[in-house]
C-alpha cells in the first residue's frame, strides 16, 4: 500500500494530482453509448475495477484508489454520462442501463488487458447497480461495496422514497455552469456532504467533474443535473430489487456510520444478510472514501486476503 500518492501541498492544503493512465480505451455499449476504461497501477497485480457514485467521476476518488497503486492493477471507469464519458440519449440514462453496462466493460478489459480474477469496488449507485438483477451474476471474482443505496419495502421504503425524491428535485434545480473552476470548488465547504472529506477533495470534485462548455464560455458539469436527477428519482425502485442470493461471489458492504444523520439516503442496516460481510466504518458519511480512504483501503485487503485474492 502507498501513502498519499499523487498529492502535492503540505498541512491542510493539498492538491490531488490524477496520473496518465498506462492504457486508455473506448469501450461501445449496447445501445451506442459509449465508455472510457483506464488501466493505472502494477499490472502484475491482483486486478481491482472501480466506479462511483452518482453525479460525481471516478477520477475524484483518487486519494482512494491511489493507495492500491504499487501492488495492483488498477482499472477504473466513469458510468456512462459521467466523467470522461461523452453526454448520450437521456432516456437510456438509467439505472438498469449501468448494471447492463458492466458485461461489455468487463469484457473489454479482459480482452485489452488480459483474463485474470477481477474483484469490483464500488460505491453508491455504481454498487447498487452490480447488485441488480440485470447485472449478471458471475462477472466478478468479489464484490467491495461502499455505502449502497438499499432499502426495502414498509416504512423504511416510505422514508427512503422521500429523501430520494427531495433529493432529486434539488438536483434539477442546480446550476450546470460555472465561470470557472474555483467557483465550483468554493460551493463545496458549505454543503453538508462535504465536511468530513479529506484535505484537496474541493478542487479534485472540480477538476473531474468539469469539462469545457461547448459554447466556449466557462465550464460545464459532465453529468447534466437533470441525468443525476434521473438517476435518483427512480433509485428506490430498484434498490429494493436486490437479491444478494444473485450474487455468485464473495460481497464485503461497508457502510456510512448509521449513528451519524445520513446527507444523502436513510442507512439500511444489512446485518441481517448471512451471505455478505457487512460492517459501518464508524465517523463516516456517505462519501466515506473521501472521508477515510486509508481505512476504507485497508477494508478492501482485508477481505482479499481472507478470501484468497491477493498473492
Amino acid at each position: 500500500m502507498v501513502s498519499e500518492q499523487g498529492s502535492k501541498g503540505a498541512g491542510d492544503s493539498k492538491v490531488w494530482v490524477v496520473p496518465k493512465p498506462n492504457a486508455v480505451n473506448e469501450v461501445p455499449m449496447h445501445d451506442g453509448a459509449s465508455v472510457v476504461i483506464r488501466r493505472h497501477g502494477n499490472p502484475e497485480g491482483p486486478r481491482l475495477i472501480l466506479s462511483h457514485g452518482n453525479g460525481l467521476a471516478i477520477d475524484l476518488y483518487f486519494p482512494f484508489w491511489s493507495l492500491f497503486l504499487d501492488d495492483f492493477d488498477v482499472i477504473v471507469f466513469d458510468l456512462r454520462n459521467h466523467g470522461w464519458n461523452p453526454v448520450g440519449d437521456f432516456k437510456n440514462h438509467t439505472l438498469p442501463s449501468f448494471a447492463q453496462d458492466f458485461d461489455p466493460i468487463i469484457s473489454a478489459i479482459d480482452r485489452h488487458y488480459g483474463t485474470k480474477p477481477s474483484v469490483g469496488i464500488f460505491h453508491s449507485v455504481s454498487a447498487l447497480a452490480a447488485l441488480q438483477p440485470f447485472c449478471k451474476p458471475d462477472l466478478f471474482s468479489a464484490l467491495v461495496l461502499y455505502d449502497p443505496p438499499l432499502c426495502k419495502g414498509g416504512r423504511g421504503y416510505a422514508e427512503f422514497e422521500a429523501a430520494a425524491n427531495r433529493l432529486s428535485e434539488l438536483t434539477r434545480m442546480r446550476t450546470n455552469k460555472f465561470a470557472t473552476k474555483d467557483s465550483l470548488a468554493e460551493i463545496l465547504p458549505y454543503l453538508p456532504s462535504f465536511q468530513r472529506v479529506v484535505p484537496g477533495v474541493y478542487e479534485l470534485l472540480a477538476e473531474t467533474t468539469l469539462r469545457e462548455s461547448k459554447d466556449d464560455k466557462g465550464y460545464e458539469l459532465c453529468c447534466p443535473p437533470k441525468y443525476e436527477a434521473r438517476i435518483m428519482e427512480f433509485s428506490g425502485n430498484f434498490a429494493v430489487l436486490v437479491d444478494f442470493e444473485h450474487i455468485r461471489c464473495p460481497v464485503k458492504v461497508l457502510g456510512a456510520d448509521p449513528t451519524l444523520p445520513y446527507s444523502y439516503l436513510p442507512t439500511f442496516d444489512l446485518g441481517y444478510v448471512v451471505k455478505i460481510d457487512y460492517d459501518f466504518l464508524p465517523e463516516s458519511t456517505h462519501l466515506l472514501q473521501l472521508e477515510q480512504p486509508e481505512k476504507c483501503a485497508e477494508a478492501v485487503v482485508e477481505f482479499l486476503k481472507a478470501h484468497n485474492l491477493m498473492s
